[in-house]
């Protein structure tokens, strides 16, 4: 144990150190120097270099622009060359002498003004940051040369070689720029504009002047500027930036100019690399304020006087992408600004703190707030003894200390204040037992109605986590009042609440439900249909991505297709035929679900949800995209998940069996010695290839572990389905409705292959289709592909060839088949999937 405590001190002294160094570095970029006196804090070292998540966001988007430039060069060529001429044209007429002399500025100063920034940068003991510059410019070098003498040279005429500019262009990207881009990127020259200027204006030049030379074009300098700033930042990520972030020393000294000189200081909060918190401190004041500076110094509380709340620049991105997720997806009204400047930031922060203590609400006082040299701000805080809510045991959170929290809330609503983070962290119970609202970073003055019923939801659901559903109303109403409570109502919905709620709610899914009721029953009268709070759901992003991907798919597969050949010699009233055996398959999947389903489901909607589940299967294997679309619709229309799932998977089950019986007894119809159905015996590969599987199925359930999450899911599993399919035994008429739509499902794709192969003058004994389709359509549940492409139209058309037909009929008939059951059920199949999820079905 001494030796730990040894070892901690240890480390706390080097950290001192090494932060002595950083801390004249920030005292003299905040234009104060820390005296040889300086406070002793007591934090962690500080870690040399930091990742910061805005390089790799800005890593992201550069290379997002790059991949926009290759699509926009590989499918607007024409006009990507007709811009290059524009511009040749345009500077043909400009003046020699002038173009010569723009070309010697460039060439020259592209290079000396980074080189001269760099050397400004060592004096000023900056070496690291110019050393990761430089290995981002080398790799930008590397890379450039690379694409240039080597890449586009042995594979010409591709996306990279779309580049170059008729011919007349050298590179698909600019190898003198690119470096000093990826240079420029990495060496951080934000706030320092004349610097920026010049650099960004040379380059500027240095590109026009390629566009005049034919050296490159505008889609290569577009290239080249992001693949230059993609390597510059993925660099500087990759790699690490110094630490720009004050350290504990820095900030006391600030906080000394603030007339609040600390004696001794330590850090509150554990380091945590990418966390959206503020670094925390907790101060001990000397024997009193600085002189002049007329600071009223905080009551003294024991232990700490001050806490101090430090907001550092590079930690203002963190949680960037998943706010702008929450911009995006919900109203306006119910976000704030995705991305705040340290300023911004420190201003909002400030501003509610005053507000809130004017509201007469309860609340640390907030003492002062300053920069802290460029990279950073202070908040200083009275210290409030306590414990944050979360920390506070169940026992002890008694009735009285909600109300206490009610309290509280209402003074916050009545000053129309938003909090947005009523979580139980944003909530501390000090010594006395009085509740404190804290952490208002994110808090919102003069806000509207939705913003405080927002903040009502959240709180509800976060002293219900704490207690229950019960208390957590009682309390409310005790002190807000039925009427209030009612509002929350509509808006009580997983969407509306913070992240960390949400993730605390996947152990309680019907917390929310148990909330609503318990409000209900205070309020019979009161609206429970949820408010639309979302811009778009992500089903809407996930259908659009689904009718992309199958565009992507369908077209090329139609555009292969010789429909020509194939409406010249094809037979129209088979054509029809099959296409009604296509269009029964619908109809009787829609009777095959609601056989096992023991409540009403009406038929038209369960036909489109089978229509829609065909549009599904082009972006999901067949045996999936059914099962997630009948489950979702069921519990739509009103069946629990569990029942629903129970529900879909007797009916794959039942559907499973009969197949696997209609094979056999057809097979065996055909014949066993029968051509048709010996050549379709499995090969001596696929024999291997299933021992193979059940040997290694065998030996992974010889390790428990295995074992009993093997037993466990199929357990769940038939626990569920064989229930349902004693309550459809129990039913004759539901029994008949799903068994029949199950045959009725395979005669239906039977009618349709048979009418397909008679459309192009062939002829098959009916055992022989239904064997082939019940093969074929075993292999496509198997196969990975979506809608089971490529090995249901392999195996369909060899068996067609083993059964007697020509490979050209076979051929015809299989595309046509698979026309009408697979690519043109997905236009009505979308127009299905849109109109259900619009009507709440889906």
């Amino acid at each position: 144990m001494r030796a730990a405590v040894r070892r901690d001190a240890h480390g706390r002294r080097r950290g001192a150190r090494a932060g002595a160094r950083r801390d004249a570095r920030a005292g003299a970029r905040a234009g104060a120097a820390v005296t040889p006196a300086a406070v002793p804090v007591d934090e962690p070292a500080q870690p040399d270099r930091i990742r910061r998540s805005s390089d790799a966001i800005r890593f992201a988007a550069s290379v997002v622009g790059l991949a926009a430039v290759m699509l926009l060069v590989s499918i607007a060529q024409q006009t990507t060359h007709g811009l290059q001429t524009d511009i040749a044209q345009g500077t043909a007429h400009a003046p020699r002498l002038l173009l010569s002399l723009a070309t010697l500025v460039s060439s020259f100063g592209v290079l000396a003004v980074p080189v001269a920034f760099a050397i400004e940068r060592l004096l000023r003991k900056d070496g690291t940051r110019v050393a990761i510059a430089l290995l981002a410019a080398v790799i930008a070098f590397g890379i450039t040369v690379g694409l240039d003498d080597l890449v586009v040279r042995a594979a010409p005429g591709g996306v990279l070689d779309s580049l170059i500019w008729g011919g007349s262009a050298t590179a698909p990207v600019h190898t003198d720029i690119a470096p000093v881009i990826a240079f420029v990127s990495a060496v951080g020259m934000a706030g320092r504009l004349r610097w920026q200027a010049a650099t960004w204006t040379l380059i500027g030049v240095a590109a026009l002047t390629g566009l005049t030379a034919s050296y490159a074009s505008v889609a290569a300098l577009a290239a080249t500027y992001f693949l230059g700033t993609a390597i510059g930042h993925g660099t500087l990520y990759a790699v690490g930036t110094p630490n720009p972030r004050p350290s504990g020393a820095a900030v006391m000294a600030t906080l000394d100019r603030l007339g609040l000189r600390a004696a001794k200081a330590a850090r509150l909060d554990e380091p945590a690399e990418g966390a959206e918190e503020a670094r925390r401190y907790g101060v001990v004041l000397g024997s009193g304020p600085a002189a002049g500076h007329g600071v009223r110094p905080p009551a003294r509380h024991g232990g700490w006087d001050v806490e101090v709340h430090v907001l550092d620049r590079d930690q203002q991105t963190a949680g960037l992408l998943y706010r702008v997720w929450r911009l995006l997806r919900l109203r306006s009204a119910t976000t704030g600004r995705a991305l705040r400047s340290l300023r911004r930031s420190l201003e909002q922060e400030s501003l509610m703190a005053y507000a809130v203590d004017a509201a007469g609400v309860r609340t640390p006082r907030l003492l002062g707030t300053s920069e802290v040299g460029t990279e950073a701000a202070l908040l200083a805080y009275e210290h409030v003894p306590g414990r944050r809510l979360a920390d506070v045991p169940d026992k002890e959170i008694t009735d009285a200390l909600l109300a206490d929290v009610w309290r509280q809330f209402r003074a916050l609503q009545a000053a129309r204040l938003a909090h947005r983070r009523l979580q139980d962290g944003a909530v501390l119970v000090g010594e006395d037992g009085r509740a404190y609202v804290t952490d208002l970073r994110a808090g919102e003055i003069a806000a509207g109605d939705l913003a405080l019923r927002l903040d009502l939801a959240q709180l509800l659901t976060t002293l219900a986590l704490r207690t229950d559903a019960e208390r957590a109303v009682r309390t409310a109403a005790g002190v807000l009042g039925e009427e209030a409570l009612a509002a929350a109502v509509p808006l009580l919905q997983r969407v509306a609440l913070s992240r960390e709620t949400r993730a605390a709610l996947r152990d309680d899914r019907e917390l929310l439900t148990r909330i609503r009721e318990q409000i209900v029953r205070l309020k019979p009268e009161t609206e429970v249909a949820p408010i639309r709070l979302e811009r778009f759901r992500p089903r809407t992003v996930i259908s659009i991505v689904a009718l992309s991907i199958a565009a992507y798919i369908v077209i090329p597969q139609v555009a292969s297709l010789d429909l020509r050949t194939m409406a010249a010699t094809a037979s129209w009233h088979w054509v029809v035929a099959a296409l009604g055996g296509a269009a029964l398959t619908y109809l009787a999947a829609a009777l095959m679900l609601m056989g096992f389903v023991p409540e009403r489901l009406p038929l038209g909607r369960t036909v489109l949800a089978q229509l829609a589940a065909s549009f599904v299967k082009l972006v999901a294997p067949a045996a999936v995209g059914g099962v997630a679309v009948n489950t979702r619709y069921l519990q739509r229309s009103g069946v629990r998940p569990g029942p629903a799932v129970a529900s879909v998977g007797a009916s794959q089950l039942v559907g499973l069996v009969t197949h696997l019986l209609l094979l056999v007894l057809f097979g065996f119809l055909t014949g066993s010695s029968g051509k048709a159905t010996q050549d379709l015996a499995p090969s001596r590969t696929i024999v291997i290839a299933v021992l193979a599987t059940g040997l290694v199925a065998g030996l992974a359930l010889t390790v428990p572990r295995v074992r009993r999450e093997a037993t466990s899911r199929l357990r769940s599993m038939f626990s569920g389905v064989v229930p349902r399919l004693v309550d459809v035994l129990q039913s004759p008429k539901k029994l008949t409705t799903g068994m029949g739509g199950t045959l009725l499902l395979t005669v239906g794709f039977v009618l349709c292959l048979d009418a397909s192969i008679r459309a192009f003058g062939g002829s098959l004994p009916v055992t022989s289709v239904v064997v082939v389709f019940l093969t074929a359509n075993a292999l496509g549940s198997a196969a990975p592909t979506p809608g089971g492409l490529g090995a249901v139209e392999g195996a369909l058309t060899l068996a067609l060839t083993i059964s007697g037909l020509s490979a050209e009929t076979a051929t015809s008939a299989v595309l046509l088949y698979r026309l009408l059951t697979l690519w043109l059920p997905v236009l009505p199949g979308w127009a299905a999937f849109a109109y259900l999820q619009r009507k709440e079905a889906l």
